[in-house]
């Protein structure tokens, strides 16, 4: 196939259209077009006229001759290999059976690649099947009680599954696991249309159902998913894994560990250390999020074009680098969601952002974050920045009442220094409750500083951003792990020889589709040792 690069169309257009404007690139007509796939979808909004731009794999006659003919054009060429192939694959009974701490997208997809490729892999899920769990948390939600281990970070699908199921990533992979990890969530029930948007995302409503299917394919495969299996130890001699042990005792005999935990596993992260695993500090963020009226968002985005069937609910990311080196950012935006409570811990309060997947909620959130930097927590010991963490939600936790209320604010009285009356247009969405309160006492010096700082400038760029609407509620400090356990190029702990370190949990990845991919990478190197 022939792939075209930067195909523009305006907003309403058919598949006449399309067909059209491939005729026109290739310069050939009608019945030389054998077929037409969309590889990629993308809205460009930078200009006052909105297109929307294609990358299309076309099947024609004579593929070879057009081919030669636009060598030069680097908008056309051979769509390349986009297969995904398992670097070795076993037959029969596997003499050990490795073991997958987490069931996030990095454990998930670990284990699917180990299952598929004939290894039989056990999964550990510290938190209960998605039923119960949904149960749980919304149970926290409505009432405040916490189960802290069946949460939104804690359960089957991990975090992610009460999240907008953002599938966009960074990363680049030429082996093919992006494209792998699409298709099978696709062949679980996501929507296709994942396979080529530019921006694509799931909707937490629906991925309770994905992440089930995802999980009976593993299972069907010949792997094992254990949940409320908590590993409270892991057993090492001369410096190899031997065993994991679970909270009511069970001890699992294996040689191969793949460490698939999320980045609020501190508990997990407190055995590591006592274990001398290799572990250090890393940079990491924290902040608020920010909620607007998915309409003004619309309206600042898509001008006249706002409410047009073909755009859905507008987003945004933006940037600031401010005065004092810090930088300021939009992180995770919800077009059409809700803030929501993460909390993993008695005694504190964590915000997150969620959407369903038609995005049709009255409000837009973001979480807005400033770089944390090492010299910022002290002492060298790995869980300081987790004991960082832990004091900013404790004091949200505290100011709000105790009770796991949220902290809130207009964003317009944050910049003014002031205690908020009320809210306006826009009613937060965190639940169980938010109280009004002063959000520069939940934040370091820095934050504070540096957030009102990029508030005003985000303002000057999307007019209104910090107006008398605007809500922001606090505090958001699990963007990221704070640490990263050591690994050697084979993805293998630097001194504990069996032990995987792989995902967000161990600092290599961060969102949906980067920890899924970690997972498949560090599979492969195990299905390379075990084979």
């Amino acid at each position: 196939m022939i792939r075209i690069t930067d195909v523009r169309l305006p907003l309403e257009h058919d598949s006449e259209s399309l067909k059209s404007a491939v005729r026109q690139k290739l310069s050939v007509c009608t019945a030389d077009i054998l077929d037409i796939c969309i590889f990629r979808k993308a809205v460009d909004a930078r200009r006052k006229t909105i297109y929307v731009s294609y990358t299309l794999d076309v099947s024609v006659r004579d593929e070879s001759v057009l081919l030669q003919k636009f060598s030069d054009n680097r908008r056309i060429s051979r769509t390349p290999d986009m297969e995904y192939r398992f670097p070795v694959c076993v037959k029969g009974k596997v003499s050990q059976r490795p073991v997958i701490i987490g069931a996030g997208p990095c454990g998930l997809f670990a284990g699917l690649i180990l299952a598929q490729a004939g290894f039989e892999p056990v999964i550990l899920e510290r938190g209960k099947p998605l039923a119960e769990r949904i149960r749980d948390v919304h149970n926290f939600w409505r009432n405040g009680i916490l189960d802290v281990q069946s949460n939104a970070l804690f359960g089957q699908g991990g975090a992610g599954t009460f999240s907008d199921g953002k599938l966009t990533t960074q990363i680049t992979d030429k082996a093919n696991r992006c494209r792998k990890v699409l298709m099978e969530l696709v062949d679980c029930g996501a929507p296709p249309e994942i396979l080529f948007l530019s921006k694509p995302h799931i909707g937490t409503d629906k991925l309770a159902g994905v992440i089930n299917k995802l999980c009976e394919k593993i299972e069907n495969s010949g792997g094992q998913i254990s949940y409320q299996s908590h590993v409270r130890d892991l057993k090492a001699k001369n410096g190899r894994v031997q065993s994991v042990v679970l909270d009511n005792g069970t001890e699992i005999e294996t040689q191969c560990v793949i460490l698939a935990v999320g980045h609020s596993a501190r508990d997990t992260f407190e055995v590591l250390q006592q274990k001398g695993a290799a572990m250090q500090n890393k940079a990491f963020s924290i902040g608020l999020r920010i909620e607007h009226s998915q309409d003004f968002i619309n309206r600042r985005r898509y001008g006249s074009f706002s409410g047009h069937p073909a755009l859905g609910a507008a987003d945004y990311k933006l940037v600031h680098h401010c005065q004092n080196g810090r930088g300021v950012y939009s992180f995770c935006m919800c077009p059409g969601g809700e803030v929501i409570a993460c909390s993993s811990q008695i005694g504190g309060v964590v915000t997150n952002g969620m959407s369903g997947s038609a995005r049709n909620k009255p409000n837009a959130n973001a979480a807005i974050l400033v770089s944390v930097r090492l010299e910022d927590f002290a002492g060298s010991d790995a869980l300081a920045g987790i004991a960082f963490q832990r004091k900013w939600e404790q004091k949200a936790f505290e100011i709000a009442g105790g009770n796991y209320n949220a902290p809130a604010q207009l964003a317009c009285d944050f910049l003014a220094g002031k205690i908020s009356a009320g809210f306006g247009s826009v009613q937060p969405s965190y639940t169980p409750a938010v109280v009004p309160c002063d959000l520069s006492r939940v934040l370091p010096g820095f934050a504070v500083e540096s957030l009102r700082e990029g508030l005003s400038a985000f303002d000057k760029k999307i007019k209104g951003f910090a107006g008398t609407d605007a809500v922001l509620t606090g505090v958001e400090t699990r963007s990221s792990c704070p640490l990263r356990i050591l690994r050697d190029e084979n993805y293998c702990s630097i001194n504990i020889a069996g032990l995987y370190p792989a995902g967000e949990g161990a600092g290599y990845s961060g969102g949906i589709m980067s920890s899924a991919v970690d997972g498949i990478k560090v599979a492969e190197s195990v299905a390379l040792r075990l084979a």
